[in-house]
């Protein structure tokens, strides 16, 4: 399997809902480019039990995000009809009310794939001059997440399978630690938190702990 590490993050003009009511159809990351960073993450479906858990955690600490000038996209293969269903319905009977950063639409499931987040896979069957095309599994987005820098450079990736929600605090951590790297040339080591003391190579190749 081929990493998007260090490439520049794939194309892709879609439907999406914004501000939590507003349908568009021409709704790009490429928006953000040269102005900010953006938090694109995947989720398999709406209506559904873990995605809001998870839609919600992101909604509930954006402040932070918007501080680091990032920039929070989700993606599913659902319509922007069904997201925008989903964005009307209050959280206690089990819709994501509230949820104000843009959710695109990918029916077309080939945004997904183009992250290769894509579960399920299709299958070509070729015989006697016809072609028959079918889905193998279930063809929603794993819990894909990409941390792209201003550049449209995507610089972290985190894929989990479906049952296992992620942790959203880690996409901060993370953040931190890249703008660090930009702003000073030093590089975090694990478990590294803001604040904390980052790293540096020295003429000799030697790694020396400096203070953040």
């Amino acid at each position: 399997m081929k990493t998007l590490i260090s490439k520049e993050a794939p194309y892709f003009k879609a439907n999406a809902v914004l501000n939590g009511k507003d349908i568009v159809n021409d709704f790009t990351i490429q928006q953000y480019k040269g102005k900010k960073y953006v938090i694109l993450f995947f989720y398999p479906k709406d209506f559904t039990f873990v995605c809001p858990t998870e839609i919600y955690a992101f909604q509930n600490i954006l402040p932070s995000f918007e501080k680091r000038n990032t920039q929070i996209v989700a993606v599913s293969t659902d319509t922007e009809y069904s997201h925008w269903t989903w964005l009307q319905m209050p959280k206690k009977n089990g819709g994501i009310h509230g949820v104000t950063y843009p959710i695109v639409s990918d029916i077309n499931k080939t945004i997904s794939y183009n992250y290769g987040v894509l579960s399920g896979f299709w299958n070509c069957d070729c015989n006697n001059n016809s072609v028959k095309i079918e889905g193998k599994g279930e063809l929603v987005a794993y819990r894909g997440l990409f941390l792209i820098d201003k550049k449209g450079i995507i610089r972290h990736i985190l894929i989990n399978d479906l049952p296992l929600g992620r942790n959203v605090k880690e996409s901060i951590r993370m953040i931190d630690a890249l703008q660090t790297f930009e702003k000073k040339g030093e590089v975090c080591p694990a478990n590294w938190n803001i604040g904390e003391k980052t790293m540096k190579a020295n003429h000799e190749g030697i790694i020396d702990y400096l203070s953040s």
